[in-house]
């Protein structure tokens, strides 16, 4: 072919390109000139003002935006007027509780006592002597000729106006409903747990409705942000360790669904407990008024194996002193665990008067006023010994609490399973079982001879095929498996379910001291290594410890009680009570202001569209625990 050919050729193929290019412009197709750059819709940072965080407690409820120096801090507590006129009254319990009236409730809380005076014996004063037992006796004989004097005849006090006929009152004002009122009293959550029971009011709808009438209050009248306006809104909600995930599940599906929010957060007490106090690992150990939990958290994740549960805390330290008090003839007579008033005035002189410091001894005298609707203010004098340490050692020695017959340990429990989310943790380990065993299966068939008129055949054929597949399969089911379990938090082989089994029922009727609660939470991490980090940062949270003293005490006895093997390499046993001297009731809370402005929490959110859509199985996919 001639140059003048190739020409001609070259010129009918660009006559044909451009005769093509006409064509797609006519059908409105263009050609670019460069790649296409396709604009992703810019994903605006999401602003921490519109971000409310919640931290729910058996007594306290905490709510603020992310950017609040401090949470709103609401009684957890709600009144909701009777439907029909005479209905008989009924009002959730608070010092009182199940197990306290049993036949050797008693002999258990002499026992108790006993081993707390032995203790306090034992322990010399920083001066090197013996603390001098005071008998309640010596302080008795005195309090019992004491009389009030009358400060004031009428108190300031008034009860909570009802004659607008509100169908409920919330926080302060539910506190202050007069008993001769036609309303129940109601308090949703009970040691950390939502508070179902048999009772009226006590069903799971009912405590729903409860927390969204609490929840909602405080949004509209203390955020001042209104209802409507929640659809813009987004919230961190924080969650004990060991949770019950029907009620997490009808907490979300309230402040996604009810209230509205856009998107939600589901987090664990215990790791935005690390997060507000600037710790990257420690043991965790929250003292509430109803419960006490300990979990240890390594870099942002709760070891599954370490959570525990002890059904006691702050309230039974106040029930605890009133008995106590009533040994050493305690001059205001009247007071009752029945009445919700002196309730409110034993958990104020527990505050008030109690303390952890061994070298206070001897008897001392007090002072203390009654303030109560409709009633005159009262002065009585009053002579304390050794109650004021007594009382909140009891933390150490639970027999003390004379608390009979109750479950007073839990551990983390396998999931029951939900027919929403039917891909859970039990068809996740089944499947992977099965393909264990498949693959095993395989594995012995290939090292069987085989037939020589095949070998061939199944060189080429179909044994790689099928060993492609089983190896898929193992594949899937074990990223399925590290999906599951999630970081460190492994799961268990059956004899480490075995050996949790039988500390779950060890552990399930005892009530283990505080002390030995934290040993046996820092013993059930995997290595040596973790075990160090967590002696040497041992972090007290939450309202129920704070007593003068608490620290020093609670580390001498942790180092008195380590193994030894232990106390040759930790180098220091650390008990942080006030991280960057801060309120160690409101560190969770701050955890998840800190948690609202991390990047990596916005893989978390869960969007209203996507729990509509999809459920509870989100919070599989999303929390940053193991659900």
């Amino acid at each position: 072919m001639t140059q003048a050919e190739r020409e001609q050729e070259n010129g009918k193929e660009k006559e044909k390109e451009r005769e093509k290019e006409k064509e797609k412009e006519q059908r409105g197709v263009k050609r670019p000139i460069v790649p296409a750059a396709i604009a992703e819709p810019l994903q605006e940072p999401i602003q921490t003002t519109s971000i409310v965080i919640i931290h729910p407690g058996s007594k306290t409820l905490r709510i603020g935006r992310a950017t609040d120096t401090l949470p709103v801090t609401v009684p957890h507590v709600i009144a909701r007027r009777h439907k029909q006129p005479g209905q008989p009254r009924h009002e959730d319990l608070w010092l009182l509780r199940d197990g306290l009236n049993k036949s050797d409730s008693n002999e258990q809380r002499q026992n108790g006592l006993k081993m707390v005076d032995q203790a306090i014996w034992s322990k010399k004063m920083s001066n090197g002597v013996r603390r001098t037992p005071v008998s309640a006796e010596q302080a008795r004989a005195y309090n019992r000729q004491i009389r009030p004097a009358v400060l004031d005849p009428t108190a300031r006090v008034k009860w909570t106006n009802t004659n607008h006929k509100s169908d409920y009152l919330v926080g302060e004002e539910a506190l202050y409903v007069n008993p001769a009122d036609s309303y129940n009293l109601h308090w949703p959550i009970c040691r950390g747990q939502l508070n179902i029971h048999g009772g009226p009011g006590g069903s799971l709808t009912a405590v729903l409705a409860d927390l969204e009438a609490i929840w909602s209050h405080a949004i509209q009248k203390l955020l001042e942000i209104p209802l409507k306006d929640l659809k813009y809104y987004r919230c961190i909600l924080l969650v004990p360790d060991i949770y019950n995930r029907q009620h997490v599940k009808g907490m979300v599906n309230m402040l996604l669904n009810n209230l509205g929010f856009s998107a939600i957060v589901v987090h664990q007490e215990s790791v935005c407990a690390t997060y507000g106090s600037g710790l990257s690992s420690a043991c965790v150990v929250d003292v509430g008024d109803q419960k006490t939990s300990l979990c240890c958290v390594e870099d942002g994740v709760s070891h599954r194996s370490s959570r525990m549960c002890l059904a006691y805390g702050g309230a039974d330290v106040t029930r605890c002193f009133f008995w106590l008090l009533q040994r050493a003839g305690f001059p205001y007579r009247e007071c009752q665990l029945t009445n919700r008033m002196d309730c409110m005035l034993l958990q104020q002189l527990k505050e008030t008067f109690c303390h952890l410091d061994q070298d206070i001894s001897g008897l001392q005298d007090h002072e203390f006023r009654t303030r109560f609707p409709e009633s005159p203010v009262l002065l009585y004098q009053c002579r304390l010994g050794d109650e004021k340490l007594q009382a909140p050692m009891a933390l150490f020695y639970p027999a003390t609490f004379g608390i009979v017959g109750q479950k007073m340990t839990s551990l983390q429990q396998r999931s029951q399973g939900d027919s929403e989310d039917p891909h859970d943790e039990h068809y996740l380990l089944s499947t992977q079982s099965k393909q264990d065993q498949s693959s095993k299966a395989t594995g012995e068939r290939k090292s069987l001879p085989k037939p020589l008129g095949f070998e061939g055949e199944s060189s080429q054929g179909g044994e790689p095929s099928e060993r492609g597949l089983h190896a898929q399969e193992v594949d899937f089911g074990h990223g399925q498996g590290e999906c599951l379990v999630g970081g460190s938090e492994v799961e268990d082989s059956p004899s480490a379910l075995l050996s949790r089994r039988t500390a779950v029922s060890q552990f399930e009727g005892k009530a283990l001291g505080l002390d030995k609660a934290i040993l046996h939470c820092i013993d059930c991490c995997a290595s040596d290594e973790t075990k160090r980090k967590m002696y040497s940062s041992i972090l007290v949270v939450g309202g129920g410890l704070l007593f003068h003293g608490a620290q020093e005490f609670l580390q001498h006895r942790i180092l008195n009680k380590m193994p030894p093997s232990f106390r040759r390499v930790v180098e220091n046993v650390e008990v942080i009570t006030r991280p960057k001297d801060m309120d160690p009731r409101l560190i969770p809370w701050k955890g998840g202001a800190v948690l609202a402005c991390l990047d990596t929490t916005q893989e978390m959110w869960i969007h209203q569209q996507e729990w509509q859509r999809f459920g509870v199985r989100m919070l599989r996919e999303r929390a940053a625990f193991v659900w």
